[in-house]
């Protein structure tokens, strides 16, 4: 499992290597947000470990430039306490968040759950039908009336757990436990954020109405048209 770190600490990134190689990962470290864009888009690594702060740019404007050309997974590192970095990083597309200084066991642990959940589908069928969404678990894809919308890890897994309830309540915790394989905490607001995302990118449906319903207190809802009516 190839992992792109990009982050300017180099004591961290060797700490971090050296954990997460004898955890069977093949890291490969840089630490220039050119640098960082540039291997991000080769296509040589699976996930990418990515901070805010970076010599010649932003790590959210990388982020930018993957999700531009790429849904490969990203982990964003965040200052402790920033809220404002996590959820613009989450609104730009990060598949997950993590504060630092982080602790490198949890890292691997992230990592592994964004891979798994990518290759991972617990469903029987190998497509679903939506109304004019189609689900397609094998080739991770969604399409709109045969257009293909490029959604992240993260949103496909959200909208595979509520497509295959649709027209019930699911609650926020089993989606949060389904979809990012982690429980939420207390003030955890990345899974409103990937809801939000992928609302913005489903779209309305044939009526106007939102596919995805908020449960106030409980959960989310994904509402079939026929129900709408």
């Amino acid at each position: 499992m190839n992992i792109l770190l990009v982050d300017d600490d180099e004591e961290l990134c060797a700490l971090l290597r050296r954990y997460l190689e004898r955890e069977l990962f093949k890291v490969t470290a840089v630490h220039t947000a050119d640098e960082g864009l540039t291997e991000a888009l080769s296509g040589r690594y699976q996930a990418v470990v990515l901070d805010i702060m970076l010599p010649g740019g932003n790590g959210l404007e990388i982020l930018a430039g993957i999700r531009k050309r790429s849904e490969l997974p990203v982990i964003m590192l965040t200052a402790k306490g920033d809220e404002m970095d996590r959820i613009e990083g989450l609104e730009i597309g990060a598949d997950d968040y993590i504060p630092k200084p982080c602790n490198p066991r949890e890292l691997s642990a992230r990592l592994r759950s964004i891979l798994r959940r990518g290759r991972s589908n617990a469903v029987a069928s190998s497509s679903v039908q939506l109304d004019e969404l189609t689900i397609d678990f094998d080739q991770h894809q969604v399409s709109r009336d045969g257009e293909v919308i490029d959604l992240t890890v993260t949103e496909f897994n959200i909208l595979s757990v509520l497509a295959r309830d649709a027209g019930k309540v699911v609650d926020k915790n089993r989606l949060a436990e389904q979809s990012m394989q982690r429980s939420l905490t207390l003030f955890d607001r990345s899974l409103d954020m990937h809801l939000s995302n992928l609302r913005k990118k489903l779209g309305p449906n044939r009526d106007g109405e939102a596919r995805i319903k908020t449960i106030r207190g409980i959960g989310y809802m994904y509402i079939p048209e026929e129900e709408v009516a």
